[in-house]
């Protein structure tokens, strides 16, 4: 982009060196030369510093440029990505078994048992886990479901749906049918509506708690469940009779298995947990009002009974601003917002226990764990109550930053705590001790948490052992960087971390987004990348086994959120494809082509050795340094002696056999000597 100036005749280009730096006599001695001497002159086209364009033509030709400099780059890098990936090998790609082709898009799925439960457009579905053949439907809505949980009861299943609108119901699943218990949130009044954000049942199905919005406030409602009261119903059932409205019919709808004729007993409202208030200025005048205030130790550590006036607050702010005055001049306030919380049903023990003169049947839960967003503080509340009693915290576990994610493991024995400083604080519930604290690397968050089921390496392969073991833990920890790192915690022992998948580089497709522990396969977890990849990977080695995709003719409408389910007992899971056709059409979609994908990990050959064995005996690895280190106190101090027993066993027999040889060996020397 330059405009020759004067003649147009076609001019003798020639080139020229123009030096930066003052020409010198180079030295005799060939060490004493430049090796940059390359770079200290600049090869110009003469002609072209007398064409320089004008502005602002010569600040467009540098962007021109720029641009293309920049587009290269980007070429260059994809095409290296490109080479990469041919170069790298490619993990074997398993195709689905089963398909279950269905009329209405699926939103969501879990499952419980060896049914699946699939939330949709206007209700729920009932599959079988095994073929995903469809064998109940609820759809009596007008809106879609977008969440569903679902809590083995044993010989039923309580499962709870949340809809568009955000209310939450209750159903009741068993042999002979489906029991809507009571629509939690629903109100006559719309403008009085409440949306439910999160809900979460106790282990067994003896509480749950629903987290509600409205009215620009949040609170957490907690409800005792009467199972025992459901059971006897269900025996004995009660005629659902409503004497202001004629009974349209009182026999079972076989197209949607529920059963109209049957009412249960509502749960009861126990508890109503609102988010801690701002901390401000106290308005005592004495520390013996602060110490007058605490009657006993619940709520210690919370930070809101202190002795800290407004005008300390305002001069440590002040404080503040003129250090980091230089960072920011701009004025900002934080605007304020609706705070969420994540809650989870504790089960007794050394650190949730029971008042003196409550009583609770063994692996029921008894406490209610809480932390609320931009708290430092992990809350423990009693379930042990009823509506009328005052809601204080029986404990507060105050942290150093923000907890932002949390996770309690399957069998309620382990929490782990992720800070907004990147640090994460594992605590053995069961036993009351912290395992340890752990900090990610610099700049590197915790995105999500996922436990997986303890497991050990006996002969190369991973095996379950045999004993329940006490104090290890192992969990997977996916980053905001999208690494993924595999965290492991054993008793007084400082915890370790590994990483399991670096952060990708070169291409973003290759981020990993979501992560599902295989419970029934020792060391297995699935991980979902946002190029739509679904891959098998063992952690304890770590490398990728395999890769599962759906039918060509199919794909992940959004790979960054797939939707798919694991089953807990069973090595299977289930994911959603989307027709490549309906994709971004959301009217198509709903009665479009979408199918529910199984795949059973037992009955493909390459994973026959990783499905097979799955446990092992204590007598088969009691030699193993790693398998002791599983066992509880008890069990290695049995192996310890056991082994010593043996070794002194031994020590005697080969005293024993020596001294025969040397018995015998003084005999002949006698009868030599005799001879």
């Amino acid at each position: 982009m330059s405009s020759p100036k004067g003649s147009n005749v076609r001019k003798t280009r020639f080139s020229s060196f123009v030096g930066r730096v003052l020409l010198e006599v180079p030295s005799l001695e060939e060490q004493d030369w430049p090796k940059d001497d390359e770079e200290d002159f600049d090869f110009k086209d003469a002609e072209q510093e007398a064409d320089s364009l004008p502005q602002p033509y010569r600040m467009i030709n540098k962007m021109v440029n720029l641009l293309l400099d920049q587009t290269w780059e980007v070429i260059m890098s994809k095409h290296a990505a490109r080479e990469a990936e041919r170069g790298r090998a490619q993990p074997t790609s398993l195709p689905p078994l089963v398909e279950s082709k269905l009329d209405k898009i699926p939103n969501c799925m879990v499952v419980s048992q060896d049914y699946v439960f699939v939330g949709g457009a206007r209700g729920f579905s009932i599959h079988d886990l095994y073929d995903a053949r469809r064998l109940h439907v609820w759809e009596k809505l007008k809106v879609d479901v977008t969440s569903i949980w679902a809590t083995d009861l044993g010989t039923d299943i309580l499962i709870a749906p949340v809809d568009e609108t955000g209310i939450a119901r209750l159903f009741y699943f068993y042999k002979d049918g489906l029991v809507l218990i009571k629509a939690i949130n629903e109100v006559d009044d719309t403008s009085k509506q409440t949306t439910c954000l999160r809900m979460e049942i106790s282990h067994g199905g003896d509480f749950a708690a629903f987290l509600l919005q409205g009215a620009g406030e949040v609170w957490l409602d907690v409800y005792k469940l009467p199972k025992e009261s459901w059971v006897k119903e269900l025996e004995h059932p009660q005629p659902a009779v409503n004497p202001k409205k004629k009974v349209k019919q009182l026999q079972p709808d076989v197209s949607t298995c529920v059963r109209g004729d049957i009412k249960l007993s509502p749960p009861v409202h126990i508890m109503k947990i609102k988010p801690p208030k701002p901390i401000t200025g106290t308005t005592f005048k004495s520390p013996l009002e602060v110490f007058a205030k605490i009657e006993d130790c619940s709520g210690l550590g919370s930070g809101q009974n202190h002795f800290i006036k407004d005008s300390q607050w305002e001069q440590q702010a002040a404080v503040f601003k003129a250090a980091f005055k230089k960072h920011g001049d701009e004025e900002w306030e934080e605007e304020p917002r609706l705070s969420t919380a994540t809650f989870y049903f504790l089960l007794p023990s050394c650190l949730t226990a029971l008042p003196a003169d409550a009583k609770s049947p063994s692996g029921v839960a008894c406490v209610l764990g809480i932390h609320w967003t931009g708290s430092h503080n992990f809350f423990f509340y009693s379930l042990n109550r009823t509506l009328k009693d005052k809601v204080d915290p029986e404990g507060v576990w105050p942290c150093a930053s923000p907890i932002t994610v949390s996770r309690l493991s399957c069998c309620c024995s382990y929490l782990v705590l992720a800070c907004a400083d990147g640090v994460l604080t594992l605590w053995d519930l069961a036993e009351g001790f912290p395992l340890g604290v752990i900090a990610l690397p610099e700049g590197c968050f915790c995105q999500s948490i996922h436990f997986l089921k303890y497991y050990l390496v006996h002969e190369g392969q991973n095996v379950y052992p045999e004993a329940p073991v006490k104090s290890q833990m192992k969990c997977v920890v996916l980053c905001t960087d999208s690494s993924l790192r595999l965290v492991t915690a054993r008793g007084t022992q400082e915890p370790t971390m590994s990483v399991l998948a670096e952060s990708p580089v070169k291409s973003l497709d290759e981020a990993i987004c979501a992560v599902a522990p295989v419970p029934a396969l020792p060391g297995m977890v699935l991980t979902f990348s946002r190029s739509g990849s679904v891959q098998l990977m063992d952690v304890a080695k770590p490398q990728v086994i395999c890769a599962f995709a759906p039918p060509r003719t199919y794909r992940l409408a959004a790979p960054w959120k797939p939707v798919f389910v694991v089953s807990l007992h069973h090595p299977r899971f289930l994911l959603r494809g989307d027709h490549p056709d309906e994709i971004g059409s959301d009217d198509d979609a709903k009665d479009g082509q979408n199918s529910i994908f199984c795949f059973n990990l037992e009955a493909y050959p390459l994973l026959e050795n990783i499905c097979n064995p799955r446990t092992v005996r204590q007598t088969d690895t009691a030699d193993s340094t790693a398998f002791a280190q599983g066992l509880p106190l008890e069990k290695r101090c049995e192996i310890f002696l056991q082994k010593r027993f043996r070794k002194l066993e031994k020590k005697v027999q080969e005293q024993e056999h020596w001294t025969r040889i040397r018995r015998y060996s003084l005999l002949l020397q006698k009868e030599a000597s005799q001879k």
